[in-house]
């Protein structure tokens, strides 16, 4: 297998009510090919959709955009908050983003992110007649390890899970927990080329058209759970071993032995 992957030059600076997938069709010209998948970072799907908005107050905007509190920690340079956003996303600073924006602004998150993938694949396969699959994608930390990597938060027209259970390894050995996040893994690595301060905010990653669906922009997952697009690396909540951070476990944690305590002695 070879896997290529490289930037879209001239996206030029994105506001809101552009047209983003006739500039992504301008810009790509006639660099793509049928099976393609561009990963697009949210930034400007969200400049382009307006969501762009005037906050004097970034930890209230943050606070409008959280819906739980997963971890709240104190810092030399102020406070982190990782919390559950509108979108069903756990990230720090609920993805309310202050940076390349002018003062006195904020960049929200688009408000749906696979209805965003859904909309801008459909445009780019009708203008180029192509069979391509759309990303969108933003940074996020990790349990467990160190930095930031480029995530799927939105998916059109390709899958995004290889679910592996039940199949066998090369030694027959079955397999019983394994689901490759192949959107997450498309997005590190499209970031790769992208960088965080180069103004590359589009990749196109050629090679993987096998992932990439026919006619319809399903994701190609045969399951009949109505969860689509990148809604499915969302893992759900009783599954989630790390839905608290560990103070605030602990805090739940005595309230409800507090509670079960009072309830066995009749309240007193």
């Amino acid at each position: 297998m070879r896997l290529e992957i490289f930037t879209l030059p001239g996206n030029g600076e994105i506001s809101a009510g552009d047209d983003l997938a006739a500039v992504l069709t301008r810009a790509a010209g006639d660099l793509l090919a049928d099976g393609d998948i561009l990963a697009i970072s949210s930034k400007i799907v969200a400049k382009a959709e307006g969501a762009l908005v005037e906050a004097a107050d970034r930890e209230q905007a943050i606070t409008e955009q959280t819906v739980r509190v997963v971890a709240t920690r104190t810092h030399p340079g102020g406070v982190i908050r990782i919390v559950q956003n509108r979108q069903g996303l756990v990230l720090a600073a609920a993805g309310v983003d202050s940076s390349n924006v002018p003062e006195g602004f904020v960049l929200l998150l688009p408000a749906d992110p696979d209805a965003s993938a859904r909309r801008l694949c459909a445009a780019l396969r009708e203008a180029t007649g192509l069979r391509l699959g759309v990303l969108v994608t933003d940074t996020a930390g990790r349990a467990w390890r160190t930095g930031q990597t480029d995530i799927a938060i939105g998916a059109a027209g390709l899958r995004v899970l290889d679910d592996l259970r039940g199949t066998d390894d090369h030694l027959g050995q079955r397999l019983g927990t394994t689901v490759i996040a192949l959107g997450d893994e498309i997005a590190a690595a499209a970031d790769l080329v992208k960088g965080k301060a180069r103004r590359q905010p589009v990749a196109v990653v050629r090679g993987l058209g096998h992932l990439v669906g026919n006619e319809d922009l399903d994701d190609g997952d045969p399951a009949d759970d109505g969860v689509r697009g990148a809604a499915r690396l969302i893992r759900p909540a009783a599954e989630d071993m790390f839905r608290l951070g560990t103070a605030e476990a602990y805090a739940e944690g005595f309230a409800a032995g507090q509670a079960s305590a009072r309830t066995e002695t009749g309240g007193r």
